[in-house]
């Protein structure tokens, strides 16, 4: 959704209108932007959404307990197609718009995207990014860990420390509802300043659950509160900020031809985390990690 199109949210007649009905009118009102009604989740969706999360969740503890030095990015896309399927789900990444593997692997200065294949092993001091999203019963779950590969340097765990509190204070930035996008930005955008890293601004988070994108658009760069789409109960989607050791500016790797794979501009270090979330009355509950 455009962030010049605002959403038209009417109340539905004969009914009298709910808490959040009236605040989201109210920020309507303001000219803000709003999400539309197809954006908040049914119970039943709700409860398939989780079921895709959980399983996307043991998906990464599945790759947390075998991955190590000399494995190649293959074997890891391997384990995530057999656990996936064993256990009754899909790997929602494969063949998605000619994406050829299951999950994506980015290994230190790839920002995401990350192809998987049996010439990249993974050696002492690397720092990768797993990005897994499981379908299950046509419903999706998002989240990606990295993980440091036996002794990595200073900068190398700081990279991944910095990524890590930054979705942490995006998530606690959403401990209520009724806040917007630009509010969990504006705070992930200060701590990575203040630790001499960046946010990437060419990719963000998304809303996830019926679909695999979905709106809202969940960006991590920025400098104003109250911007972006409102966030309410009953949205599902994702936060997961790519912070650079270097600058933002990324690139296409030039010897990927199938144009996925995302690199830092400078080589410099990236790392990311990303959950996927459910907003409820009481703030968010994390529905895969």
């Amino acid at each position: 959704m455009s962030k010049k199109n605002k959403a038209r949210w009417s109340l539905l007649p004969g009914i009298e209108p709910t808490p959040m009905d009236l605040k989201i009118m109210e920020a309507q009102e303001h000219g803000k932007l709003v999400p539309t009604r197809d954006l908040i989740k049914t119970p039943k969706q709700i409860e398939g959404i989780r079921k895709a999360g959980l399983l996307n969740t043991a998906v990464l503890d599945h790759v947390a307990e075998h991955i190590k030095e000399g494995m190649s990015t293959l074997e890891i896309d391997k384990l995530v197609y057999d656990f996936t399927t064993k256990h009754g789900g899909i790997p929602a990444p494969l063949n998605y718009c000619g994406f050829p593997n299951s999950c994506c692997t980015s290994i230190n200065d790839v920002v995401c995207h990350g192809i998987p294949c049996d010439w990249e092993v993974l050696e002492e001091g690397d720092i990768i990014n797993v990005d897994c999203t499981t379908i299950v019963d046509g419903y999706y779950a998002d989240a990606s860990r990295m993980f440091i590969i036996g002794n990595a340097d200073a900068e190398a765990k700081k990279v991944v420390q910095v990524a890590w509190d930054c979705l942490k204070i995006g998530e606690k930035v959403c401990e209520q509802p009724y806040v917007y996008v630009g509010d969990t930005a504006k705070e992930i955008t200060r701590l990575a300043h203040e630790n001499g890293c960046t946010v990437v601004r060419d990719y963000c988070g998304h809303g996830v659950g019926v679909e695999f994108h979905e709106d809202p658009e969940m960006e991590h760069y920025g400098k104003k509160s109250r911007t972006g789409m409102l966030l309410v109960p009953g949205m599902t989607f994702t936060i997961e900020p790519m912070i650079n050791l270097g600058d933002y500016e990324c690139c296409n790797d030039e010897e990927d031809e199938t144009g996925w794979i995302v690199l830092t501009e400078d080589g410099s270090l990236s790392a990311q985390w990303e959950h996927t979330y459910l907003m409820t009355e009481n703030g968010v509950e994390i529905l895969s990690h």
